[in-house]
């Protein structure tokens, strides 16, 4: 991953931009990671991970709830409740 100050990520972000098309570009201020510049299809693909991750964990505390006796109505209470 190429690193560059972000004065230099100013003066060129066309440059840059090309650039995120094929590998991440860390930007840096003061010396430390201020954000990291990828391609929209890289932000795409990464928000669908997180998306599909998230799914399979509310599908994992599903059926262990429903293992557990947990019902709709007692979620409405506990929820309630809280």
């Amino acid at each position: 991953m190429k690193t560059i100050p972000a004065n230099e990520a100013k003066q060129s972000l066309g440059r840059y931009l090309e650039e995120a098309q094929q590998e991440p570009v860390m930007i840096q201020k003061h010396n430390r990671p201020t954000a990291v510049l990828i391609s929209a299809r890289e932000y795409d693909r990464l928000r669908g991970i997180n998306v599909a991750e998230f799914a399979a964990f509310c599908d994992r505390v599903g059926t262990r709830a429903k293992k557990l006796g947990l019902t709709e109505a007692g979620l409405k209470a506990i929820l309630r409740a809280a």
